[in-house]
C-alpha cells in the first residue's frame, strides 16, 4: 500500500483501539484506590528472587521457596549461579515420635528438565516443606514454610542493613538470616536448625559436570569471637592483590547447644550422605574421621570432579527445646569479602577476551576500605546489630505504612533493589558507579549513562551523597575542556574517553540534577566545587544544540533512545529549560546576578517560543518539514516522553517549564493514545517487555497518522521507567486514576511468575531507569523540601482526611501523618526516625 493508504489504515486501527480502551477498565476505581494489602508469592513464583546484599557489595538472592540462589558475590553478575551444598535445614522431634527433618525450603518446582537430573550439590532428593509464602518488604524478606508433617510454625526473615542517608552501613557484604520457630502445640518440641555453606573462595565457574572450579585450594577454620560461632573460609595461596582473593563466613549468634561439622571430603556423595545421616539422626553434628577405606578406582585414573570436589563444606547448628506456644529464633549470618574488581567496564566480547588474558588492573571495592575480611564483617555487624536491625526496620515500617495501595508502595520498594544489584558498585575512592542494567553474567550499558540516570530518582532521594559523586565524576573528571560531556563515564576507571557525540538530554539533565542535589541537601560547598564546570557544560550545550540561536534546541540531538532527533521537540527542550531555570536560581544564590539575568532572558524567550511552536492543541510534537528526511524521528506522533524535563523539574522542586494547562492536556493525550490494555493490538518488531493480554504504555503513537516509515527504534516498546515518569507527572496534575492504572499495569506484569518483581527489565536485569518510581512517594504526599532555604511542606493529594507517608531529605527521614478532626481542622504529626531537622521549618 502507498503512504496515504497506510495512514488511513493506521488511523482506523488506532480509532478502534481507543474505542475499546474507552469502554473497558482494567481495575475498578475502588480496587485502584484501596490502600494497603500484602503482596505475596507462592513457591510456584519461580522467578521471584529477593536480593540480599548491600550497596556495591554483590548479592545472594532468596527465592520464593526460601532457597538461596543467584550467588553474585564475586564482583560479576551471576544470574542462575549456584553454590552447591549451601542451605539451611531443620530437625524436629515431638515426645514419643520419630524425628522429622527438612531442608528449610518448599518443594522444588518444575520444570525438571536437565540433562543429568539434579546435581548432588542441589540435594533435590532431600525432603522439603510442602508450601511457602514469600513477602518482600525492602529491605526485609519473609518466607513462611508449612508442612503437614512438621508440628512447628516456621518463618524465615532475612535482610541486609539498609539505612537511608547512611551509605556505609547500607553497604555491608552480609546477609542476616533468622528462622523463627513457634510451637503451637501443648507439648515441648525439640528443634535443631543447621546452616551449611560451601567454601568457594577463588570461584572460577563450573566444569563440564557443572561442579565448581576454584583457582586455589581452600581451607575452613572454625572461630568463636564476640558472640559469634562459625566458620571462616579462605584460599591457601591467593595473594591480597589477586583478582579472586577473598574470604567467606557463616556463623550463628545463638548460644545454646551449638554443634559444628566440617564435612567429609570423600568421593561421589560420601559428604552429603554422612552429613544428612548425622543431622537427621539426633539434630546434632559430630566431626567424623576422614574415610580410610578404599574408594572408587576411577579416581586413580581420571581427575573427575564428582570424585574429588574442589569446594570444602562446613555446617553450624543450634538445638533448642521450645515450650508450648513459645517461639525461638535461630539466627545465622553469611558474609563475603572479595575486595578486588577489574578496573574497567567489561561489557563486550573483546572486553572479556582482554580480561581473560589478564589485561585489566584491579581496583578495590569501597567496602574493602572498611573491613579486613569476611569474619571482620561479621564482627562489625554483631557489634552494631541492634542499631543496624532496628533502623532498617524503622525504614521498612515508615515506607510500608504509607497510606497508598500496596502495589504503589511495592513499585517504589521493589525498584530500590536496583541500587543494591550488580547494576551499581562503589570503588575505593567512594565514587558510586552504575551500569544501565546487567546481563546474566556481565554488565550492560557502561558508564553512569547520564540520559538513563535522568529518570532514576531513588539514589538521589535515599543516598544523596552517593548521587553527588556521580555529578562530580561527570563534571570534574569526564567533561572535555570545551564543555562537551561524554554520556558514558570511562576516565574515572582509567579507560579512554567514550568516543561518541554527547547526549543532549543527558548533558542538560546532569546540569538539572546538580540543582536537585543542591536543593535536596543545601550543600553550598558541592555547588561551589562544580559551578565552573557546570557553566562550561551549559554554554557548550546551548551552542551545540540551538543551531539557529532562537532559544529553542533544533540541532542533531542524541537521546536516550540511542538515536538522534532533529528539529525542535519537547523531550530535550524541557530538560534544557529545567537546566536553565535551575542555573538561574543557583546563580542568584551565589550572588551572580549578571549570569542569572542573562539566563532569565533566555528562559523567558525559549519557554514561550517552545510552547507556541510545538503544542498542537492536544500534545507536543516534533517540528520537521519532512519526517522521513532522517530515519528514527517521530514528527507528529504523541511521544510518551514529551514531558521528560517537566518530570525532572517537578521532582527537583523547579515547578513548571511549560504551561500547566498544556501539561495536563498532553498527559491526557499520552494516556488516551499510548496506554493499551492489551498488547496484542500493538504489532511490535522491537524488543518486547509487555505482550499478549498485558497492559502498558507504549513509547509513542500516531493518532493523527503520519507515522514515519522508520520511526525511532524503540517506539512500540514499553519501558517501566518511562511509565513511572508519566505516572508521577499525572499525580501532580490530579490524574490519580490514570496514574494508578499505569502503576497497577506494571506491577501486574511483574507478578513473580512471568517476571521477577524485584527486577524490572529494559536493557538488562534490575534496570536503573525504573528507579523513577521513587518519586511516587513525594508526589502523592505533595512533599517539597528545600534545604537551601530550610523548608519542608506536605500537601497530600490522596486520602487527605487520613494520610501517612514516608519522607526524606538530605538531613533526616521519618513519617508524616495528617488527619482531619471533628471540627474540620487539620492535625499533623511529624516523626524524625533518623537524623535531625535542626532549624528546618515544616509548613
Amino acid at each position: 500500500m502507498d503512504r496515504k493508504e497506510y495512514d488511513t489504515y493506521r488511523g482506523k486501527r488506532i480509532k478502534k483501539e481507543r474505542e475499546i480502551m474507552d469502554t473497558k477498565k482494567l481495575h475498578s476505581k475502588a480496587d485502584l484506590y484501596k490502600t494497603g494489602g500484602e503482596i505475596s508469592y507462592g513457591g510456584e513464583a519461580t522467578v521471584a528472587k529477593f536480593l540480599l546484599g548491600g550497596l556495591g557489595t554483590g548479592n545472594i538472592s532468596v527465592g520464593s521457596r526460601g532457597q538461596l540462589c543467584d550467588w553474585e558475590i564475586f564482583n560479576w553478575p551471576g544470574k542462575g549461579q549456584f553454590v552447591p551444598f549451601s542451605f539451611f535445614g531443620i530437625w524436629v522431634k515431638e515426645n514419643g515420635k520419630q524425628p522429622v527433618s527438612r531442608i528449610l525450603e518448599s518443594k522444588i518446582q518444575p520444570p525438571f528438565y536437565k540433562s543429568h537430573g539434579f546435581l548432588n550439590g542441589e540435594l533435590a532428593g532431600i525432603p522439603r516443606f510442602e508450601k511457602s509464602k514469600m513477602v518482600g518488604k525492602q529491605p526485609f524478606v519473609y518466607v513462611d514454610l508449612e508442612d503437614s508433617k512438621i508440628p512447628v510454625m516456621v518463618q524465615m526473615e532475612a535482610f541486609t542493613p539498609f539505612i537511608p542517608l547512611n551509605s556505609d552501613d547500607s553497604g555491608i557484604p552480609t546477609a542476616i538470616i533468622k528462622y523463627k520457630v513457634k510451637n503451637p502445640t501443648d507439648q515441648p518440641i525439640d528443634v535443631s536448625v543447621v546452616g551449611t555453606l560451601a567454601n568457594v573462595v577463588g570461584f572460577d565457574g563450573y566444569d563440564v559436570f557443572n561442579n565448581v572450579k576454584l583457582v586455589d585450594e581452600v581451607q575452613n577454620e572454625y572461630k568463636e569471637e564476640n558472640g559469634l560461632k562459625g566458620w571462616y573460609y579462605t584460599a591457601k595461596n591467593l595473594k591480597e592483590t589477586d583478582m579472586k582473593f577473598g574470604s567467606m563466613s557463616i556463623a550463628t549468634t545463638n548460644k545454646n547447644n551449638i554443634t559444628r561439622k566440617k564435612w567429609l571430603h570423600g568421593q561421589w556423595t560420601d559428604n552429603a550422605q554422612d552429613f544428612w545421616d548425622d543431622f537427621a539422626g539426633d539434630g546434632k553434628l559430630e566431626e567424623e574421621d576422614e574415610i580410610e577405606s578404599k574408594g572408587c578406582d576411577l579416581l586413580s585414573h581420571y581427575d573427575f570432579s564428582f570424585l574429588n570436589l574442589k569446594e570444602r563444606i562446613s555446617s553450624i547448628s543450634s538445638y533448642e527445646t521450645i515450650l508450648p506456644n513459645e517461639e525461638k529464633v535461630f539466627e545465622f549470618m553469611i558474609s563475603w569479602y572479595f575486595p578486588n574488581r577489574p578496573k574497567g567496564w567489561i561489557e563486550y566480547d573483546e572486553d572479556l577476551k582482554r580480561y581473560n588474558e589478564g589485561g585489566y588492573d584491579s581496583i578495590r571495592n569501597y567496602y574493602a576500605t572498611k573491613f579486613d575480611d569476611a569474619w571482620d564483617v561479621l564482627k562489625y555487624v554483631i557489634e552494631k546489630k541492634e542499631y543496624l536491625e532496628n533502623t532498617s526496620h524503622a525504614f521498612e515500617d515508615a515506607l510500608f505504612s504509607t497510606s497508598l495501595p500496596g502495589y504503589v508502595i511495592d513499585a517504589v520498594a521493589s525498584n530500590i533493589m536496583s541500587m543494591k544489584s550488580h547494576c551499581c558498585f562503589r570503588i575505593e575512592d567512594g565514587n558510586f558507579m552504575g551500569w544501565e542494567g546487567i546481563r546474566d553474567y556481565v554488565g550492560c550499558g557502561q558508564g553512569n549513562v547520564n540520559h538513563v540516570w535522568n529518570y532514576a530518582t531513588a539514589v538521589a532521594g535515599l543516598f544523596p551523597e552517593l548521587e553527588m559523586t556521580m555529578r562530580n565524576v561527570e563534571f570534574n573528571v569526564e567533561l572535555d575542556p570545551d564543555g562537551c560531556m561524554p554520556f558514558r563515564a570511562r576516565k574515572c576507571l582509567g579507560e579512554s574517553r567514550w568516543d561518541m557525540i554527547p547526549a543532549c538530554d543527558g548533558e542538560f539533565g546532569s546540569i538539572l540534577r546538580i540543582y536537585r542535589e543542591w536543593k535536596y541537601t543545601g550543600d553550598d560547598k558541592f555547588l561551589h566545587g562544580i559551578w565552573d564546570s557546570m557553566m562550561k557544560a551549559l554554554e557548550y550545550s546551548i551552542k551545540e544544540w540551538d543551531v539557529d540561536g532562537d532559544g529553542v534546541l533544533d540541532g542533531k540531538q542524541h537521546v536516550t533512545y540511542d538515536i538522534e532527533f532533529y528539529g525542535p521537540n519537547t523531550m530535550t527542550n524541557t530538560v534544557y529549560l529545567g537546566a536553565v531555570k535551575g542555573v538561574i536560581e543557583m546563580a542568584r544564590h551565589l550572588g551572580k546576578d549578571e549570569i542569572a539575568d542573562q539566563y532569565q532572558a533566555l528562559y523567558d524567550k525559549a519557554a514561550v517560543r517552545l510552547d507556541e511552536k510545538l503544542f498542537n492543541g492536544e500534545y507536543y510534537i516534533q517540528e520537521l518539514d519532512d519526517v522521513d528526511e532522517y530515519r528514527y524521528q517521530y514528527g507528529k506522533g504523541c511521544l510518551t516522553d514529551q514531558l521528560l524535563g517537566q518530570f525532572m523539574s517537578q521532582t527537583a522542586g523547579l515547578g513548571y517549564v511549560l504551561p500547566k494547562e498544556h501539561v495536563k492536556a498532553a498527559l491526557q493525550s499520552i494516556y488516551r493514545y499510548n496506554f493499551r490494555d492489551c498488547m496484542e493490538d500493538v504489532p511490535n518488531v522491537q524488543r518486547t517487555y509487555a505482550l499478549n493480554d498485558e497492559a502498558g504504555l507504549v513509547l509513542c503513537s500516531w493518532p493523527k497518522g503520519e507515522r514515519p516509515r522508520f520511526p525511532f527504534a524503540y517506539c512500540d516498546e514499553v519501558w517501566t521507567g518511562v511509565e513511572y515518569q508519566v505516572a508521577v507527572c499525572m499525580i501532580y496534575e490530579g490524574m490519580l486514576e490514570e496514574s494508578l492504572t499505569i502503576i497497577r499495569a506494571i506491577r501486574d506484569r511483574y507478578d513473580g511468575i512471568k517476571r521477577c518483581p524485584w527486577s524490572e527489565t529494559e536493557a538488562g536485569h534490575h534496570y536503573i531507569r525504573p528507579m523513577s518510581s521513587f518519586s511516587l512517594i513525594p508526589a502523592f504526599a505533595g512533599y517539597q523540601c528545600d534545604l537551601v532555604h530550610k523548608t519542608m511542606s506536605f500537601q497530600p493529594v490522596f486520602h487527605q482526611d487520613e494520610y501517612q507517608t514516608f519522607w526524606i531529605n538530605g538531613k533526616a527521614w521519618g513519617t508524616y501523618r495528617q488527619t482531619i478532626d471533628d471540627h474540620g481542622e487539620k492535625v499533623t504529626e511529624l516523626k524524625v526516625l533518623y537524623g535531625d531537622l535542626e532549624d528546618i521549618k515544616v509548613n
